[in-house]
């Protein structure tokens, strides 16, 4: 028997090595012989894969099961779970693309709006915004709408070369401000959405899936765990996919949402920040 073991051991050995996945004809194996996968393969020897002794689990292999396992439930399913189930991928797969683009979106904001601050608070004056050189900061089309709001008061509303209004000067860059918070708050409700519908979605497919087993139930006519597992089956696995999907979703939106908000701060003291110095550069203004 240790060597009909050892015999197995070998030859899942082969298995993982390869990166062959555990089908049907590798498990109808395992049963002829009395063997379990994780009997049989669970351990393999440190420091030398051909020999047997007591050694540390293969990562790989709890893997290949659950993947093997992972396909036998799909193969169960009726086309209602796959349908709720291929609805559950593409939300998935359109919020981690969003995940993702936000992610670096705001990573390369914060970078420039650091850049953009040092080249700002290093000018005694107001810079031309051309020559400030930090392009992927909303800093600088706040900054942009500001000056050209002082601008036009020094050529064309003075004849004095005075700002005539501090509270025009604000409510541009407010505003520049505001369309730059609709940029970053864009496609955030599509997260919220994920997160809020995709577990009754889930839910849809594991009330079916107990309607199913009910149905198999009757059919049989007997309690069996034959009639009632496909049901089961198809319930738990939209139920997992649900959660899967609304997860990282509602934990991604939660986390952008505190970004944008701190945009939206650091924007109010980037605009008093400007506001002050239009302020001490032109000391004769009239509000």
């Amino acid at each position: 028997m240790l060597g009909l073991a050892c015999g197995n051991l070998c030859f899942c050995q082969y298995i993982v090595l390869r990166g062959v996945a555990l089908n049907s004809t590798i498990r109808h194996f395992f049963a002829c012989n009395c063997l379990t996968p994780f009997s049989a393969c669970a351990r393999l020897p440190v420091g030398a894969i051909d020999r047997l002794s007591e050694g540390e689990t293969i990562p790989p292999l709890g893997f290949l099961l659950f993947v093997g396992q992972l396909g036998t439930l799909l193969e169960q399913t009726g086309w209602v779970a796959r349908v709720v189930l291929l609805m559950l991928l593409g939300f998935s797969l359109f919020s981690w693309a969003l995940i993702f683009q936000k992610s670096r979106m705001f990573a390369r904001m914060n970078q420039q709006t650091a850049l953009f601050l040092r080249i700002f608070r290093s000018n005694k004056i107001l810079p031309d915004p051309k020559q400030m050189g930090a392009g992927g900061s909303p800093l600088e089309s706040l900054y942009s709408a500001g000056y050209r709001e002082v601008e036009s008061q020094l050529r064309g509303g003075s004849p004095h070369g005075r700002v005539t209004s501090l509270n025009a000067v604000t409510v541009s860059m407010q505003l520049a401000a505001a369309d730059e918070v609709r940029k970053a708050e864009k496609y955030m409700p599509w997260l919220a959405t994920t997160g809020s519908v995709t577990p009754f979605i889930g839910l849809f497919g594991t009330v079916w899936g107990v309607m199913d087993a009910f149905t198999g139930l009757g059919t049989v006519g007997a309690a069996s765990l034959r009639a009632v597992a496909p049901g089961i089956a198809e319930a738990l696995i939209t139920t997992a996919a649900g959660l899967f999907t609304a997860i990282p979703a509602v934990i991604a939106y939660n986390h952008f949402l505190h970004d944008i908000k701190d945009l939206g701060a650091r924007m109010d003291s980037f605009t008093m920040e400007v506001v002050t110095l239009v302020e001490k550069l032109y000391p004769d203004q009239r509000a």
